[in-house]
């Protein structure tokens, strides 16, 4: 047998509800651009990590083979250039080896415009985020870039040390 008090009926009211739909909109409306600002920022981390990886390579090359770098993706573990990151966030484009990135040349080498890279050997790498991955909409560290002089660029709302040391 059940014993039922009268009073008031069980459950929530219609404006009890909207309530809660409203604290939730509002929690919600905070939380996720933060959570998507801290996953571009590991994402970022993917980037500079893939390009320091390469550096390495070609510093490696450059004391076993002597002279100079390569701009050979194959002599450097990879099978063509642009090089796509494991998670297939960025690409890396390979510019100016042998000393073709010097300052106002910029682009058009596949180099930043404030490079200023020495008239010998070296290497110039960028990472960019692929077109239609969601990491495009990363306007804080468009690109990443590092120098055969252990330099490095980033571009973006940003400067390159925010970037770089995020």
């Amino acid at each position: 047998m059940h014993l039922r008090i009268t009073g008031r009926p069980e459950g929530f009211t219609l404006i009890e509800l909207m309530i809660v739909v409203v604290i939730a909109t509002i929690l919600l409306s905070i939380a996720i651009p933060s959570y998507m600002a801290q996953v571009r920022q590991s994402r970022r981390t993917e980037a500079k990590t893939a390009l320091l990886d390469l550096a390495g390579r070609e510093e490696s090359f450059f004391s076993t083979n002597g002279a100079a770098y390569t701009n050979v993706a194959t002599s450097l573990g990879y099978s063509a250039w642009p090089v796509t990151t494991p998670n297939g966030y960025y690409q890396i484009t390979f510019g100016g080896a042998n000393g073709s990135c010097v300052a106002g040349q910029g682009a058009a080498l596949g180099c930043d415009p404030n490079a200023n890279a020495p008239n010998g050997p070296s290497y110039y790498l960028t990472a960019t985020p692929v077109a239609a991955s969601s990491q495009a909409g990363d306007t804080q560290c468009t690109s990443f870039s590092v120098d055969s002089l252990g330099n490095q660029f980033a571009t973006g709302t940003y400067t390159s040390v925010q970037c770089w040391t995020q």
